[in-house]
C-alpha cells in the first residue's frame, strides 16, 4: 500500500494531494512506504533482531558546570549538569542572548549562531565589556556539520550555545529551517550529541504571540530542562524560571535587572517593591510570597474608577485574570461591596507575574483600600490564599514569609493567624 506523509506536520493520505489540508502547505505530500510493507533494500541480515545491551548504573561525581552566576545556577539546581540539554526561551529583546553570554563568559564555548553574525556578537560583548576569549563563533546551521565539528574538535568546549534552533536544520529533512519536522530531528541529534560528549547544550527558542515555545510541543519533552526568561520591555526587571527541570527543583526563579552594562543579580527580597514606601496613597498593598526557598515582596496596585458602562471594565496585569475575577466574586458576596458600578485595574508593580495564591489577601486589601479611598500603612503586608467562602487560608512555607516580613520591620501582619475571613479584614478599613 502506498501511502504520501506530509513532510511539515505529519498528515497521512492514500492520495497525492498538492495542498495539505491539516497545514495548508503546498507540495509536502512525499510518497512513504505503508504500514507493514517491507522495505525493497532490507536484506535478511538486517531483518534479524540486534541484541540489547545492559549496564549498571554508576554513581556520578562533579557532573555540574557551574554558570559563575548565582541566580542561573539557582534555577538549573546548582549549574548545568554534564549531558544535559537545556532549552532557553523568552520574547524578542527580553535579554537572553545577554543571559547567555554573561552567564558562559569564563567558560569554553562553541556559540552556534544564525541570527546574528560574529561581528554582532562581538559588538554586544564590547558594550558589556565582557572578554569572549573562550568562546568560538560559528555560523553553520546545518546540524550535521554542527555535531562533525564538535567531534573533531581536539578539545572539547565546556558548553554548546545554539542560537536558536529555529534557524538550524537537517539535510535528512525536506523542509525549511523552523518546520516541525525540522525541529523535530535537529533537537534529536543535538540532544544525543549532548549524551555521547557529556557537554551541555543550551538551546534557544522563539516564543509565539502568546507566549507559547514555538515548534512541536514535543520538544519540551525531548530536553532535560526548559527554562522562560521573562520581563517587561517598560521595566528593567527580568525573572528566569523553570518549567521544567530533570536535576532540580521547578520553584526556583532567578532575578536580574537590565542596566546599561547588562544584567544584574538581585538579591534583595524588596526589589520589587517602590523605594518610596512612605507614600501613603489608596489601593496599594504589599504581599509576601514564596518563590523557592526564598520569600520574595511584590507591590500591588489597584485603582477603582467609577464608571456608568453596563459592563465595568476589568484590566489585570501580574497576576491571573480569571482569579482576579474569582476574588472580586468573593468580595462581592461577602462585604456587599457593589463592584458593578467601578471600572477595577489591577497592576504589580515592576513588570512580573506573581504565580503564588498567597497574593490573594493583598489584591483583596488593595481593591478594598482603593474603593474605600483609605491608605495602607507602608509597614502593613499580606500573605494568604481567600476561598470561595471568604475564609482565609495558610499557604506554602507561611512560617518563612511571617519570619523574613519581621526581620524587614514590617509591624503589621495579615495572615491566616490573625485574620480568619475576608470580613475580618474588611473591618480595618471603617
Amino acid at each position: 500500500m502506498t501511502l504520501f506523509i506530509c513532510s511539515n506536520c505529519g498528515e497521512g493520505s492514500a492520495t497525492w494531494m498538492g495542498r495539505c489540508p491539516s497545514c495548508n502547505q503546498w507540495e509536502t505530500f512525499k510518497e512513504a512506504r505503508g504500514i507493514g510493507e517491507p522495505s525493497k533494500t532490507r536484506t535478511k541480515e538486517t531483518q534479524s533482531f540486534t541484541h540489547t545491551s545492559f549496564q549498571k548504573i554508576k554513581p556520578l561525581d562533579n557532573r555540574r558546570v557551574s554558570t559563575g552566576m548565582f541566580e542561573f545556577d539557582r534555577v538549573l539546581g546548582g549549574g548545568m549538569v554534564k549531558g544535559s540539554a537545556i532549552l532557553l526561551t523568552g520574547e524578542p529583546g527580553v535579554g537572553k542572548s545577554t543571559l547567555l553570554l554573561q552567564g558562559l563568559k569564563n567558560l569554553s564555548t562553541v556559540y552556534i549562531s544564525g541570527e546574528e553574525s560574529a561581528e554582532q556578537v562581538k559588538d554586544r560583548a564590547d558594550r558589556l565589556k565582557l572578554n569572549l576569549t573562550a568562546f568560538i563563533f560559528s555560523d553553520t546551521l546545518q546540524v550535521e556539520g554542527i555535531i562533525e565539528g564538535i567531534n573533531k574538535m581536539k578539545t572539547k568546549p565546556e558548553v554548546i550555545v545554539i542560537d536558536s534552533i529555529q534557524t538550524v536544520y537537517s539535510k535528512e529533512i525536506d523542509s525549511p529551517p523552523g518546520n516541525i519536522s525540522q525541529l523535530r530531528e535537529a533537537t534529536s541529534k543535538l540532544i544525543r550529541l549532548a549524551k555521547e560528549t557529556s557537554i551541555p547544550i543550551m538551546i534557544v527558542g522563539h516564543v509565539t504571540k502568546d507566549g507559547d515555545i514555538a515548534g512541536p510541543k514535543t520538544l519540551e519533552h525531548m530536553v532535560d530542562a526548559v527554562l522562560h526568561f521573562e520581563g517587561e520591555r517598560i521595566s528593567n526587571f527580568r525573572i528566569l524560571r523553570a518549567n521544567k527541570n530533570r536535576f532540580g527543583s521547578t520553584d526556583e526563579i532567578g532575578i536580574f535587572e537590565m542596566k546599561e552594562l547588562g544584567l544584574v543579580e538581585i538579591d534583595n527580597p524588596l526589589a520589587f517593591v517602590d523605594d518610596d514606601r512612605e507614600l501613603h496613597v489608596p489601593g496599594k498593598s504589599i504581599v509576601g510570597v514564596m518563590e523557592g526557598r526564598r520569600p520574595l515582596f511584590f507591590e500591588i496596585q489597584a485603582l477603582a474608577s467609577p464608571t456608568f458602562l453596563s459592563m465595568p471594565r476589568r484590566v489585570v496585569k501580574g497576576v491571573d485574570y480569571n482569579k482576579v475575577l474569582l476574588l472580586l466574586a468573593v468580595i462581592q458576596k461577602n462585604l456587599n461591596l457593589s463592584l458593578s458600578t467601578y471600572d477595577l485595574y489591577i497592576n504589580v508593580v515592576g513588570g512580573v507575574d506573581i504565580k503564588s495564591t498567597a497574593a490573594d489577601l493583598g489584591i483583596a486589601a488593595a481593591v478594598i483600600s482603593s474603593i474605600k479611598n483609605i491608605p495602607i500603612s507602608a509597614q502593613t503586608l499580606f500573605t494568604g490564599e481567600m476561598g470561595l467562602l471568604g475564609e482565609i487560608r495558610a499557604v506554602y512555607s507561611q512560617t518563612k514569609v511571617l519570619k523574613e516580613s519581621k526581620r524587614l520591620k514590617f509591624n503589621n501582619i495579615y495572615s491566616s493567624e490573625n485574620c480568619r475571613t475576608i470580613k475580618e479584614l474588611y473591618k480595618t478599613f471603617r
